[in-house]
C-alpha cells in the first residue's frame, strides 16, 4: 500500500525500491508555478546510507508502507559474529549481525532495554532509548575550581565511546549521554 505525501513526517518508516528507509527530513514545497512537493532526507534502515528523494504531492508513488516488526530485547553479550539479544516475551536468544548495529554498540551494555527492527523477518536495526547511562572509564584527572562553562575534554565511557564532558568529570563516574547525539547531557548520582 502506497503512502499520501500527507502521511510524510520525520521518523516514518516506509520501503522504497524493496529496501526499508525511515525519514530524518520532510520539506514541504510549494512554488507559485507548477505543483507542490515533498523532498524527503531518508536513511536506509540496512545500510545507513542517506538519500533525498521528491515526491509530488498525492499519492507517493513508489514510497510504500514496509513490513516491519519491532520487538523488545534485552542486550545480552558480543560475539565476534555480532551482538546478542533475548526476546522479553519468548526468552528466545536472538543474533544480529555487527554490520546492522553499527555506532549503536557505542551504547550497548548487559542488560539494556532496547527495541530490534525487523524487515521481512529479518533483524535489521537497533532503536536506542534516547538516553543512556554509561562509566567513564578514562579521561585526563579533574580539576578543582573546574566549572561547566569551562572548556571540554574527552572521555572514553565503559563501551568504548568517546564524549567531550566538562572538565570536573572524573574517571568511575555515571554520565547520561544522548545516543541520538552522542553528546554528554549531566552526571548521575548513585
Amino acid at each position: 500500500m502506497e503512502y499520501q505525501t500527507t502521511d510524510f513526517r520525520k521518523g516514518l518508516k516506509m520501503e522504497i525500491d524493496g529496501k526499508p528507509y525511515v525519514c530524518i527530513k520532510c520539506d514541504f514545497t510549494n512554488p507559485g508555478k507548477g505543483s507542490a512537493f515533498y523532498k524527503l532526507r531518508i536513511k536506509n534502515l540496512e545500510t545507513g546510507a542517506v538519500i533525498e528523494r521528491t515526491f509530488k504531492s498525492g499519492v507517493a508513488t513508489g514510497a510504500l508502507k514496509p513490513d516491519l516488526d519491532e520487538k523488545e530485547v534485552e542486550y545480552l553479550y558480543a560475539d565476534p559474529d555480532g551482538f546478542n539479544f533475548m526476546d522479553q516475551s519468548t526468552y528466545e536468544t536472538i543474533h544480529v549481525a555487527s554490520e546492522y548495529i553499527d555506532d549503536s554498540a557505542n551504547y550497548l551494555q548487559e542488560g539494556i532495554k532496547v527495541g530490534l527492527l525487523y524487515y521481512k523477518g529479518k533483524p535489521i536495526s537497533v532503536e536506542l532509548p534516547n538516553f543512556v547511562e554509561l562509566k567513564v572509564t578514562e579521561t585526563d584527572p579533574g580539576l578543582k575550581g573546574d566549572t561547566a562553562q569551562g572548556g571540554l575534554k574527552k572521555a572514553v565511557m565503559e563501551t568504548g565511546l568517546q564524549v567531550n564532558v566538562p572538565l570536573f568529570i572524573k574517571e568511575g563516574e555515571i554520565l547520561k549521554i544522548d545516543t541520538r547525539s552522542g553528546d554528554y547531557v549531566e552526571r548521575v548520582n548513585k
